[in-house]
């Protein structure tokens, strides 16, 4: 306590026992035992209050035994139970349980993992994905800053994610329990098949099929492609002892229009014990046109490279770079992609009054604000030389297709001439702008809709950027890429508008998440967030029928559908309020990623464990193991301080004594007539 709180104490004592004293013994001149009592309670009474009132800090002082982290992690996939381990597992975790020992030198926890990692409940070795390196960024997020082993039970088999072996981090070792039959078994397999996801009528696409074999001896084997029962491609291979991988290039013909549903299958006359792996299907959709796409401009920018390297990240779309002077007939084109007018474009702005071309106008630093004054009927603009840095402002309200904010607010600014840009006719802002911390109440990414003709504007300059700015935060353009592309989609579409939107793929891997995403517009064309959306599920083979509701989600509603059997379905998406309906199909494919293998892996297990300065320990090796750990040093029990202030007036009892005290002095009164 402070030298003032004792000093309101030590006053305290003296103005309590000075009007006890004053009230019961300085005037008493009989029954002077029964005053000297009352005046012990009057006294601890006003004490009371004047504690209350002064209000001190106690401190008090325990003390805990902190134990070091121990966190179990149990893997739950299914290819656990296909390498009949899941018995073995059992064992080892019931060894660890019934530990006393290693109970009391860890706090031991325990967890199961597949595509994801949950607190332990019970396995059931069900997990149609396996994804280790998602261990990794649990331990970060539970356990920071803190030194501890990690008992990671599994196979070591992972079929999503990133590389698991240099996830985790420095400061906690990892011993891999690896589970599983260990004997090598001869297996010939097809690991891998590179496709793009669509091909052009009337033309040929690459097929890359990337098959291993596990022995040093030779073996011919023969991988073909079928499509509806007919082999389109076959080669002849020999696996040798320096070739044990090989990869194949095919080329096929895409002579149909729609969804082609192709089987890769390897055949040798080696007897396998795992035949799951030796046909793997993939999916190729064939389209009649390409959109045609022409960014032009005047002078040389990265922002064109980044475009067009966003736009044709959509393999659908093929994009032209071109100048004014280079354009023949922009009915070539079905989206104008006009970056930085000036003079040079008016030959371009004057053809496309006729075409009516949909156009993509970009402005910054080298536009030309007063020739687009005077040719375009969409925006006035009163612009300086003076240059400004505009930042984005995410318009959460924007419903003219579904795009969710991919982080506009954190992305640099973009560079244009300063003043003001007004609006001739109606928009809808994706984006508004800011100057450093102020909105300034114009639109910077803006869309526009007269009829069929459709146009976007985006006032600044340095959209690469962007495209850098999202990779260093996420290591990849996709949805970026998906941004500058669902602008791309929407100007190139003229189709009258619809009520309810659904988006699917025609092909889903059956284990995979399967999510189907539905917008939904009342009559004004608006979004509709009170919508009721419903999806009706039927199985063609079997008939059954599921119903599943949608959850908004931002600007659009989701759906998902995980666990689905392989077959073909049909959908019906119905919006309750409206009974407006729309109907679709798609197909689960037989394909379990987690059947594909023979044995654990033991190379990449062992990796982990080197990386992280911990062992690889065997089922048989577990009770030496479990002994070393008990036994290290390293990781001893620490006991901890712990230091607990809190102020007297939360203490209740004090107001109880208090109470108590005041009554009895009352009552005692009261009894002797004193009252």
């Amino acid at each position: 306590m402070s030298t003032t709180t004792l000093l309101l104490l030590f006053l305290s004592v003296l103005v309590a026992g000075g009007l006890a004293y004053f009230q019961y013994i300085f005037r008493a001149k009989s029954r002077f035992k029964l005053n000297v009592f009352l005046a012990f309670l009057r006294f601890l009474g006003l004490f009371g209050i004047l504690l209350l009132l002064i209000n001190p800090i106690i401190k008090s002082v325990s003390y805990e035994i902190k134990k070091t982290n121990l966190p179990v992690f149990i893997d739950n996939s299914e290819s656990i139970k296909d390498l009949k381990a899941n018995n073995q597992v059992e064992e080892v975790l019931k060894v660890i349980e019934s530990d006393n020992e290693l109970k009391n030198k860890f706090d031991i926890q325990y967890f199961s993992f597949d595509s994801s990692v949950s607190n332990l409940d019970s396995l059931n070795f069900t997990g149609k994905q396996t994804q280790i390196d998602a261990i990794a960024r649990e331990i970060k997020q539970l356990y920071r800053n803190e030194h501890f082993p990690v008992l990671l039970l599994t196979d070591g088999n992972q079929t999503i994610g990133n590389d698991y072996v240099y996830s985790f981090s420095e400061n906690s070792k990892v011993y891999p329990i690896i589970v599983g039959d260990t004997t090598k078994i001869l297996d010939c397999k097809i690991n891998q098949i590179n496709v793009n996801k669509y091909a052009f009528l009337k033309n040929k696409f690459p097929v890359e099929v990337f098959v291993q074999y596990n022995d040093q001896k030779s073996l011919p084997a023969t991988v073909s492609i079928n499509l509806n029962g007919t082999i389109v491609a076959k080669q002849s291979i020999t696996f040798t002892n320096d070739k044990k991988a090989q990869n194949l290039n095919f080329l096929l013909d895409a002579d149909k229009v729609g969804p082609k549903k192709y089987t890769v299958s390897i055949s040798s006359s080696l007897e396998e014990k795992n035949t799951k792996n030796n046909a793997k299907p993939f999916v190729v959709e064939v389209i009649d046109q390409r959109t045609e796409v022409a960014i032009i401009s005047a002078i040389s920018h990265p922002d064109i490279g980044a475009l067009k390297r966003s736009i044709e990240s959509n393999l659908q779309r093929k994009v032209s770079v071109l100048k004014p002077s280079d354009i023949k007939n922009l009915n070539d084109f079905n989206v104008l992609v006009l970056y930085q007018p000036d003079a040079s474009f008016k030959s371009v702005f004057e053809a496309n009054k006729n075409s009516k071309r949909n156009a993509f106008i970009i402005t910054g630093l080298a536009t030309d604000f007063t020739f687009l004054n005077l040719n375009s009927n969409d925006f006035s603009f009163k612009m300086n030389n003076q240059k400004e840095d505009y930042l984005a402002v995410f318009n959460s309200g924007f419903n003219l297709f579904s795009l969710n904010d991919i982080g506009f607010e954190e992305f640099s600014p973009l560079e244009s001439k300063f003043g003001t840009i007004k609006a001739k006719n109606n928009n809808t802002s994706l984006l508004n702008a800011k100057i450093r911390n102020t909105e300034i109440g114009q639109p910077f990414f803006a869309f526009l809709e007269e009829g069929n003709e459709r146009k976007a504007y985006l006032f600044g300059e340095g959209i690469w950027k962007w495209r850098m700015d999202y990779y260093l935060e996420h290591k990849n353009f996709t949805e970026f890429d998906v941004f500058i592309d669902k602008t791309i989609q929407y100007l190139n579409s003229n189709a009258s508008k619809q009520s309810l939107i659904v988006n699917t793929e025609n092909f889903y891997n059956s284990g995979e998440p399967i999510t189907i995403t539905a917008e939904y517009f009342n009559k004004n064309y608006e979004f509709d967030r009170n919508a009721n959306l419903e999806i009706k599920l039927i199985n063609k083979e079997t008939n059954i029928q599921k119903n599943y509701n949608f959850i908004l989600a931002g600007n659009e509603y989701k759906v998902s559908l995980n666990g689905l059997d392989a077959g073909n379905y049909s959908f019906s998406v119905i919006e309750k309020n409206s009974n407006t309906t729309k109907s679709g199909t798609f197909e689960v494919l037989a394909f379990n990623i987690e059947k594909q293998f023979v044995n654990p892996d033991v190379d990449r297990l062992q990796q982990l464990a080197s990386y992280t300065n911990g062992k690889l320990v065997f089922p048989n090796q577990l009770s030496i193991f479990l002994g070393d750990l008990k036994r290290d040093e390293n990781y001893k029990p620490v006991e901890k301080e712990v230091v607990k202030q809190a102020p007297l007036i939360d203490w209740k009892w004090l107001l109880i004594i208090i109470v108590l005290v005041f009554s009895i002095e009352w009552f005692v009164r009261k009894y002797n007539g004193l009252i």
